[in-house]
């Protein structure tokens, strides 16, 4: 079975941010940043070359298939921050309504920019998705 690509390393989240060619990106990076440090009280890695995650769990599909990924995370993609909320949003519809302006993939919450959302709101919904995926992946 194949290895996953995308693992924990020693890179530099400070440096990985700050080649962040876009200001606004960047300085939205900054501020997820904090909002995910404080929630997880995990320090952040680099998960392959362009995610930032924190803290992890062990995966394991009835296919065999199994890996580690961060509880969660974020990467700065080139049309949206992509936030990486493992738990998903069906569990949150509440959140998810209060939220504002987003569009969403299996495990990820796709932003154009943090204005466009309801930060406190956000912070609940990481707060919300780390604490399931604890009680969920032990």
């Amino acid at each position: 079975m194949a290895e996953p690509k995308t693992k924990v390393n020693d890179a530099s989240v400070d440096d990985f941010i700050a080649g962040i060619e876009h200001d606004q990106r960047r300085a939205d990076c900054e501020a997820v940043l904090r909002v995910m440090k404080r929630v997880t009280k995990a320090p952040p890695k680099m998960w392959g070359t362009s995610i930032v995650g924190f803290g992890s769990y062990h995966y394991r599909y009835a296919s065999g298939r199994e890996g580690d990924w961060p509880l969660t995370g974020f990467s700065p993609r080139k049309q949206d921050l992509s936030l990486y909320l493992m738990a998903g949003f069906d569990e949150f519809p509440d959140l998810m309504a209060r939220l504002g302006k987003f569009k969403t993939g299996a495990s990820c919450l796709y932003v154009k920019r943090l204005a466009d959302i309801d930060l406190k709101v956000l912070e609940q919904l990481i707060a919300a998705n780390v604490a399931w995926m604890r009680q969920n992946y032990r």
